[in-house]
């Protein structure tokens, strides 16, 4: 019997790692991309909660080959000392342009079909259609997302994660001596055009003396990115459609777990859509699966993440959370064990 095909809307992390899984079990996979491979993406580039099981499983071990691995944290309130922190587990560092293009390479090699550039419409929901087209705007939105890539910035630890008014900034050392720095900001009537504007909403939110560290260090200007209308969903995923990654919640960026949910969401939905190419599910009772896959892997993180968000973005608590982290207090290690 000829497995019945998948369909996947999106190539990011999600799309393309299920793909890769599905073609490794035989099934027909056609892919839709709206963009290019390789190219650069707003994102941390730190992935905690990522279990090597789980790569496995996934069949992305040599896409992980060479990722840098991270021990600690530490986070710069606006007023006190920083605070490390120690993670449970070694986190993964790559850019997403070299992890896109990898997958990417991996999923053709595997016989799945690919179209970049195309636009597919997922429209109502479908038999053998999954939708990973990513992270679901909203109009509401008054938060802005910035990147960049730089070199010869030295970093006090693996990662850092700077707390200004109304946003976060975190850098992590990636691959090649790079560092990446990406930030999340309430929006401003600001100004600038590539680097420059990430520059200028570092400054605005009393940042200055980060600003001037970045401008030290050799910038590469062709990684800035940008991404408006960013919202952050707690709600589990709707009964519509099989989406998978951020298009079916999406986790507060402080916690490095976004990356990490999107290959544990594609995780989830393997074997019900393997159940399903085989003839051994309907697409309903496919579907209904994979919900309820995600909503008990995720739930409990997406809201005790949610809850602690707040803390990080405005400067009075800000405070709390700098006096709470001095104290030992912050719920930082039962926050990262769920997210494995």
């Amino acid at each position: 019997m000829i497995p019945r095909p998948i369909e996947i809307i999106g190539g990011g992390l999600a799309g393309l790692s299920l793909g890769i899984a599905l073609r490794r079990a035989g099934v027909p996979v056609t892919l839709h991309e709206a963009g290019l491979y390789p190219r650069h993406r707003v994102c941390g580039e730190f992935i905690t909660g990522l279990a090597p099981a789980t790569i496995a499983r996934l069949g992305l071990e040599n896409a992980f080959a060479d990722a840098l691995r991270h021990h600690e944290v530490a986070w710069f309130p606006r007023e006190g000392p920083p605070q490390i922190q120690q993670l449970p587990a070694p986190a993964l560092a790559l850019s997403r342009y070299t992890l896109d293009a990898r997958l990417a390479e991996i999923f053709t090699a595997g016989g799945g079909k690919l179209h970049a550039n195309s636009r597919a419409d997922p429209g109502a929901d479908r038999a053998g259609l999954v939708c990973a087209t990513g992270r679901r705007r909203t109009h509401a939105s008054s938060w802005i997302g910035l990147k960049l890539h730089a070199r010869d910035l030295a970093l006090t630890r693996d990662l850092e994660m700077h707390l200004g008014a109304a946003c976060y900034v975190g850098l992590s050392r990636i691959e090649h001596g790079a560092v990446n720095v990406c930030g999340l900001f309430r929006r401003r009537p600001l100004t600038g055009r590539g680097p420059g504007l990430l520059l200028a909403y570092l400054r605005a939110a009393g940042l200055g003396a980060l600003a001037d560290r970045i401008i030290a260090a050799q910038i590469d200007a062709e990684s800035f990115s940008a991404v408006a209308a960013l919202g952050f969903d707690r709600r589990t995923p709707q009964t519509d459609r099989v989406s998978i990654g951020d298009a079916s919640a999406m986790i507060p960026p402080f916690t490095g777990n976004g990356m990490a949910m999107a290959f544990q969401s594609a995780e989830l939905a393997l074997a019900p859509l393997v159940a399903y190419a085989r003839g051994e599910n309907s697409w309903d009772e496919t579907r209904h699966a994979i919900q309820r896959a995600l909503r008990a892997r995720f739930r409990l993180r997406l809201a005790s993440a949610g809850a602690l968000h707040a803390f990080l973005l405005q400067p009075r608590r800000q405070r709390w959370f700098a006096a709470l982290s001095r104290a030992r207090l912050l719920p930082f290690r039962p926050l990262y064990a769920t997210l494995h």
